[in-house]
């Protein structure tokens, strides 16, 4: 059985973007673009994919649908579609030869709209997990999870994250795991600190541990500068950090965009310390609506 997908968010007439990028193994294409000199200053789509590196390809998918719509940086001869795109590493759970593509990025821009986001074990999140310091089979699912604030005076702010994380996801109100590893004897969490603790004079962890990542996009209606946009992405990995501990390690591949369609003028530091709550929002729905796959339990299996 595949557990792996696409997420994309598409933003037709533009969205002025930003990235910042913080784990150790990160996975993008055209994230150079949305960073400050750079010419291009919008995106059109941004696009969340499992499958590793063999998953960027969705985000071929991503550009033939908006150019087949006439959307795109108008370069006279051709309109091209800024697509930036980050991964996850999803390939140890369910078949690991299926992986997001071109088609797939495609059916999930045809299948886009402006409804409730489905949240769970869905698109990027299709093969997420969390808590992997002791392996695999010791992990729990996790997926994809939004969470939004209405500031008033019209702007919003909001969040779409992919949750794939080496560390565990906590309550950020009680510091209370909520997923994570769990002890092999099953009598509870393992604590992912205490796991390191334990093996600081032993050998290094094995690379990939076995593969992570954090990814997501921040979404506004402020009127933001390019420089603005990336501040806001930078800012908003304090989200990460407040419900995944650890958090940026060397295994994981974290990687926030952030995309501000200009409708509210806003302070860029007011957006960006709610873009940081909205972050750690997203992380603990990822985790709470998720499902049990691939023989792993998930929050909601775990009972009282």
């Amino acid at each position: 059985m595949a557990l792996t997908g696409c997420t994309v968010v598409l933003c037709p007439a533009g969205a002025v973007g930003g990235v910042d990028q913080r784990g150790g193994a990160p996975g993008t294409r055209e994230t150079d673009p949305l960073r400050p000199l750079h010419i291009v200053q919008k995106a059109h789509a941004v696009v969340l994919a499992g499958g590793s590196a063999f998953g960027l390809e969705a985000a071929t998918g991503v550009v033939r649908y908006l150019e087949e719509r006439g959307i795109g940086f108008d370069m006279r001869v051709a309109r091209v579609p800024i697509v930036p795109a980050a991964i996850l590493f999803d390939l140890g759970i369910g078949r690991s030869d299926v992986r997001p593509d071109a088609a797939m990025g495609y059916a999930a821009c045809l299948a886009a709209n402006d409804g409730p986001v489905a949240e769970g074990n869905v698109g990027a999140g299709a093969g997420a997990t969390v808590g992997k310091v002791l392996g695999l089979p010791q992990a729990m699912k996790a997926g994809v999870g939004t969470a939004s604030v209405d500031l008033g005076g019209g702007l919003i702010v909001g969040a779409l994250v992919a949750v794939n994380a080496f560390g565990d996801v906590m309550d950020p109100r009680t510091g209370h795991i909520l997923a994570g590893a769990r002890r092999p004897d099953g009598t509870g969490f393992a604590d992912t600190l205490s796991v390191l603790r334990e093996r600081v004079s032993g050998p290094p962890l094995r690379f990939g541990a076995p593969g992570n990542t954090v990814i997501g996009v921040v979404a506004t209606n402020a009127n933001l500068t390019k420089e603005g946009a990336n501040k806001v992405a930078q800012m908003a990995h304090d989200g990460i950090a407040r419900a995944v501990r650890p958090a940026h390690t060397m295994f994981d591949g974290d990687t926030l965009f952030a995309l501000a369609t200009g409708q509210v003028e806003a302070d860029v530091n007011t957006v960006g310390a709610f873009a940081a709550e909205v972050v750690a929002q997203a992380i603990v729905r990822a985790v709470l609506t998720a499902t049990p796959a691939g023989g792993l339990p998930a929050y909601a299996s775990l009972g009282p």
